[in-house]
């Protein structure tokens, strides 16, 4: 499945024109001329990456965008404005939490390649939160074998630093069947 880019900006030229320039990007295009509106399209489908105008009626796009990071934060979030001043970029850093800031006109060819670049660090992020759940499986697997066979986990080593294996007294069989069966518990 294509990754999806939500473009927002009260400016339908604007949004046409980016249209035009991204289409045959490696994604699919939404876009809305209001937070609310964009709001309502995040709500009916995921959506990978928000380019939100600043100034738009109604919602300022760094409220949308800290919204946005309030109830989609896998999102990646960057602002296009035309009136760029020191204050707006702040707000959305701190608040919306955008990864990039774009002044009006921009150069598409940068967009582009910022929208990949974020699609690749959302990809990422997304791995390495999946790697940390299965870290803390595994962990949590492996203190309850710990504490159903205790030593389980030791590991004795020479003086080489090689690891010692030691004949053992138990039931391997039984021992096997404990770890496939807290493997199933834990999928």
């Amino acid at each position: 499945m294509k990754p999806t880019v939500l473009l927002v900006d009260d400016d339908a030229n604007l949004l046409d024109g980016l249209c035009r320039r991204l289409r045959r990007e490696p994604y699919d295009i939404v876009t809305a001329s209001s937070a609310e509106e964009a709001l309502e399209i995040l709500r009916d489908r995921p959506v990978d990456v928000v380019i939100s105008d600043e100034e738009m009626p109604g919602t300022p796009g760094t409220v949308f965008l800290h919204e946005v990071r309030k109830r989609y934060p896998d999102t990646v979030r960057f602002i296009l404005t035309g009136k760029a001043t020191l204050d707006s970029a702040v707000s959305a850093i701190n608040n919306g939490g955008v990864t990039r800031y774009f002044i009006k006109p921009c150069d598409l060819t940068d967009l582009a390649i910022s929208i990949r670049m974020g699609l690749q660090h959302r990809e990422l992020m997304l791995a390495a939160r999946k790697l940390l759940q299965k870290g803390r499986r595994q962990s949590a697997l492996l203190a309850r074998l710990e504490k159903a066979y205790p030593n389980i986990t030791r590991v004795d080593r020479d003086n080489d630093g090689a690891i010692v294996l030691e004949d053992s007294n138990g039931d391997f069989d039984q021992l096997m069947k404990a770890i496939c069966d807290h493997l199933d518990q834990d999928n």
